[in-house]
């Protein structure tokens, strides 16, 4: 399962469907472009600076991923966050997306970007729930809803390049809400481990067996 915030949707070979998320893009200032990330929110541990972003849209996969919109200067977005130190200030762009990829009867919110200033330590994540609450996730860790948006789904299979007919994705169920205090989701790396403690624990009491026979 992909981490949080960096959900890979499948491609179909007609192009007629595709999956309703949110991507996670990191900013090449050096060649002024996006960049979909290659890890999850959750492991990216940005540096002082840097300028990363959302966008909610309907792709069939990365390639086809809508890049964010709107500015990407982190100079301008932390211009009243003045530097503090022990921490670090990360620029995010929060892009929304458009009506027509928006969920059946919600409206997107206008995009913005804001400025997270973060412990020096902090993942994006964490960035990102100090600024853009409430966030949402499902049981796999995916993220499903920043600043509240969508109000309900998570990665839905749609058919065309808006909304349309919905088929649950395998991994968009029981959302869970982010910490209150620490704004985090759950995390993948727990279920990781917790399904191979159970896999390790069924092999013991196979061996256990095999030596009593």
């Amino acid at each position: 399962m992909p981490a949080l915030g960096a959900f890979a949707p499948a491609a179909y070979a007609d192009g007629s469907t595709g999956y309703r998320y949110w991507s996670f893009w990191e900013r090449d200032d050096a060649n002024a472009k996006w960049v979909y990330a290659t890890q999850g929110a959750a492991t990216t541990h940005p540096a002082d600076g840097t300028v990363q972003g959302f966008r909610f849209a309907v792709s069939k996969d990365s390639q086809d991923a809508a890049k964010p919109r709107g500015a990407a200067d982190f100079a301008a977005a932390c211009a009243s966050t003045p530097a503090k130190e022990g921490s670090k200030r990360i620029a995010l762009v929060l892009d929304f997306g458009t009506p027509d990829d928006a969920p059946e009867g919600e409206t997107p919110p206008a995009p913005r970007t804001v400025c997270a200033q973060v412990g020096e330590d902090a993942t994006t994540a964490e960035a990102l729930a100090g600024v853009a609450r409430p966030l949402r996730y499902n049981n796999a860790a995916l993220l499903c809803a920043i600043g509240g948006y969508p109000k309900v789904g998570c990665a839905e299979q749609v058919s065309g390049s808006g909304a349309g007919t919905k088929t649950p994705a395998p991994a968009a169920t029981d959302s869970v809400s982010t910490d209150e205090e620490h704004g985090s989701g759950p995390s993948a790396g727990l279920i990781v481990g917790a399904v191979a403690v159970l896999l390790l624990g069924g092999a013991a009491v196979w061996q256990a067996r095999r030596r009593r026979g």
